[in-house]
């Protein structure tokens, strides 16, 4: 799905395909952009067994999603876990209507691996909040509506003093900065706040409460970005690309037995891993949602997609090699970009380190020694 075609919803949003809007919509209607939240909310209210169905019947039908977004993925979960009846109300059915895209306010200059390190300040003014200081990385921050942010409101204290809170990327005060990549696009912002003023109704559970909501959302995020293995690459698959541009010996199979070795073998890796995404996802069903052990399916992820782009350059050979102009299909100019871009998914959704760290922790059970 090309990017500028995304369903994102909200009132930035300028729609490229009208086909898509329609399917947004039917599929809204339903529900069935969120399947199984709450009837009340917006959602389907369909069962595990009956989402199941719906989910066949959409690869069997190959439709796209209707609906990508924070919203959906991140944020709603921990809405109709922490929020009050009058915020899941007010914002969720918004959400599964596309109608509000959503940015996420975590990463700090200061704040990355340590995010409890963070620093923007959220003051008590009486009748509303006042928050000051600075985000990084910030998605899509320059077409958001609204943001999910964490804030400090407790500076005597390090993870209880931090609080979620909503509010409108209009606000007076609020400006985001496009930071372009190594890949020429600018998916991530740098955002500032300027004595932004932010009704206290929007604060999400308890206040210095929101360290729980912040590691809650990071599972939901993390599930999310495992289950959908990155992609990227323009389509095109190393196999493809390898047989056309290294071609095939008298029994069809890829000619140079060193990088076939080399991509049979990532090949298993991503069969077993995609079989255990849907192991791990059927037990998150299950149970009370996503599991520290989404943090180990992150970190395979991130690892097998730089892998597999460093594997789709390598077969293109010299047609890996271009970035513009004449000579290059369009595949095969998305490919350099993929494999840099790649090189973000380590740390994106909390790096590896840090997700090795959580395994460690909150899987194996391992203590820390002095």
């Amino acid at each position: 799905m090309a990017e500028d075609e995304a369903p994102w919803g909200g009132r930035k949003m300028v729609w490229q395909n009208p086909d898509a809007k329609l399917w947004l919509e039917r599929m809204a209607e339903r529900g069935w952009t969120a399947p199984m939240w709450p009837r009340e909310y917006g959602g389907g209210g369909l069962s595990k067994t009956q989402n199941k169905v719906l989910e066949q019947e959409l690869r069997r039908l190959k439709a796209r999603p209707a609906l990508m977004s924070f919203g959906v993925w991140m944020l709603g979960p921990v809405l109709l876990e922490y929020a009050t009846e009058e915020q899941k109300q007010r914002f969720l059915p918004q959400i599964v209507r596309g109608e509000i895209r959503w940015c996420q306010g975590y990463s700090e200059p200061g704040a990355g691996s340590d995010l409890a390190s963070l620093q923007t300040k959220c003051e008590d003014k009486g009748d509303h909040y006042l928050i000051n200081g600075q985000k990084v990385w910030t998605s899509y921050a320059d077409q958001a509506d609204w943001i999910f942010c964490l804030v400090r409101t407790d500076t005597t204290k390090k993870h209880e003093g931090i609080s979620f809170v909503l509010f409108d990327m209009t606000s007076p005060g609020v400006e985001a900065r496009p930071i372009k990549l190594i890949s020429g696009s600018s998916p991530f912002c740098e955002t500032f706040f300027d004595n932004v003023k932010v009704p206290k109704e929007q604060l999400v559970g308890k206040l210095n409460g929101g360290w729980d909501i912040a590691k809650r959302l990071l599972q939901y995020e993390r599930q999310n970005i495992s289950a959908s293995g990155f992609g990227g690459g323009g389509g095109l698959s190393p196999v493809e690309a390898a047989k056309a541009e290294l071609g095939v010996d008298a029994e069809g199979r890829i000619a140079d037995g060193d990088f076939r070795a080399r991509l049979a073998a990532h090949s298993m890796d991503a069969h077993a891993f995609m079989l255990t995404v849907r192991r791990a996802e059927a037990e998150s069903k299950q149970g009370s949602g996503p599991s520290a052990a989404v943090s180990i399916i992150k970190y395979a992820a991130a690892k097998m997609n730089q892998e597999r782009t460093e594997l789709l350059v390598e077969a293109l050979g010299l047609q890996g090699l271009g970035w513009e102009g004449e000579g290059f299909s369009a595949e095969a100019l998305a490919a350099p970009r993929a494999m840099l871009r790649a090189k973000g998914n380590s740390i994106e959704g909390g790096t590896s380190e840090v997700n090795l760290n959580v395994v460690a922790k909150r899987v194996l059970g391992l203590l820390d020694h002095q």
